[in-house]
């Protein structure tokens, strides 16, 4: 064969190989148009949906309103309404930016075998969502909603169902309070400690917090009570071991019987009538009764065991794990680690007088001051008081 008809044999296989991806490409086009889109694919109100569920990773979680929201394999758990609303949010104006129209093979999309699948019922009519895979090049989601196109959403519902049922729990909160007017102990430790406005036992006007032991009134550090609040407010209320507890699971936390139950009474700005309000908010802690027994039978308190401890708001019905640092904290609530911690804790330079009793001698220090300047005399002879100074503060 001579080369010219070579190089138009070739050229003839070149046309037919153009048309032939000419027409595939036209048949795809007509096949799968895919165009974009601002447009609002389906809109649901919150208030509407009477039922939700979803699968993903193998787990299926549902949920119906009667009045509230009920879990359906157990109606006693308490559903946070909040989450579900978080949920159904993004469908209130499901918004798409790329439809693909009269789809055919939804697997190419992940919609075939979807990632997750979710159920959303109204009195009118059931949906189904289909969440597909994610396009890292629009870095978007395939999503179906049943009406034969895909779409890709900037908004991933996914995010927010990547969840599992201890995410749907309406925990307990410790409570946000403007000021704490009493705290009571009990168990482990029992005594009232009250705030008063008038101190009338110390000289430090930093003393707020007192406790009437044998009719007279021994004050707290208002630092270490404060720190100890901190560590109330700041408990991790979210790891529930059960949120409906039965008498038997009470006793195998040791929360029949608490080591230590913390009464709170608050005051908090109540927003509608912006008016202060008085609360009380109730918890009680305790290692598990096994772990409690073996103390009780003298085993070694410097045991390198884990501590396994409980805590429980009130009478609220969940029991929640809680970390053996925050079990030790809270029970650090007795009197003396509540208390001043150093025998003197005014401040030096108010100082007037000190009167001192060393071997059957009397010394008396006396201050001048001038502005901010201290200076110190011991029978009128100016003193190098640094030393002294440094020894009396560390009491």
């Amino acid at each position: 064969m001579s080369r010219s008809k070579k190089i138009y044999v070739l050229l003839g296989v070149l046309a037919v190989f153009c048309l032939i991806t000419f027409g595939v490409s036209r048949y795809e086009e007509k096949k799968e148009q895919i165009k974009n889109s601002d447009e609002v694919v389906l809109e649901l109100e919150t208030e509407d949906v009477t039922a939700l569920s979803w699968e993903y990773d193998q787990q299926t979680l549902a949920f119906h309103k009667d009045e509230n929201w009920l879990y359906d394999e157990d109606e006693n758990f308490p559903v946070n309404e909040e989450k579900i609303t978080e949920l159904l949010e993004p469908f209130r104006e499901f918004g798409v930016s790329f439809i693909i129209e009269d789809v055919e093979d939804y697997g190419q999309y992940g919609l075939e075998d979807p990632l997750c699948t979710i159920k959303i019922s109204t009195e009118e009519k059931d949906y189904e969502i289909l969440l597909g895979d994610y396009s890292t090049m629009d870095e978007e989601r395939y999503v179906s909603i049943g009406d034969g196109n895909a779409y890709l959403v900037q908004n991933d519902p996914m995010e927010s169902f990547e969840i599992e049922l201890k995410d749907m729990i309406q925990n307990d909160e410790v409570p946000e309070y403007d000021g704490v007017t009493e705290l009571q102990f009990k168990g482990s430790q029992n005594y009232k400690a009250e705030k008063k406005e008038e101190n009338k036992v110390t000289y430090s006007d930093g003393d707020t917090y007192f406790v009437e032991e044998d009719g007279e009134e021994l004050a707290l550090d208002t630092a270490n009570v404060e720190s100890y609040l901190q560590s109330l407010n700041e408990l991790n209320l979210s790891d529930y071991m059960s949120y409906d507890a039965s008498e038997e699971e009470l006793a195998s936390c040791g929360l029949d019987d608490p080591e230590l139950t913390v009464t709170m009474k608050y005051t908090y700005s109540d927003e509608e009538d912006e008016e202060e309000q008085e609360d009380t908010f109730v918890l009680s802690i305790s290692r598990d009764s096994k772990q409690r027994k073996e103390e009780a039978d003298e085993k070694e308190e410097d045991s390198e065991e884990e501590i396994t401890a409980y805590a429980r708001v009130g009478e609220s019905p969940i029991i929640y794990k809680i970390a053996g640092e925050s079990y030790k904290t809270l029970m650090a609530a007795s009197y003396d680690e509540l208390r001043h911690q150093k025998i003197f804790w005014g401040d030096f330079s108010d100082i007037q007088k000190i009167e001192i009793s060393l071997e059957d001698q009397e010394y008396t220090l006396t201050t001048k001051k001038k502005g901010d300047d201290v200076t110190w005399y011991y029978e009128d002879e100016e003193l190098e008081i640094d030393d002294f100074k440094q020894a009396l503060n560390s009491l």
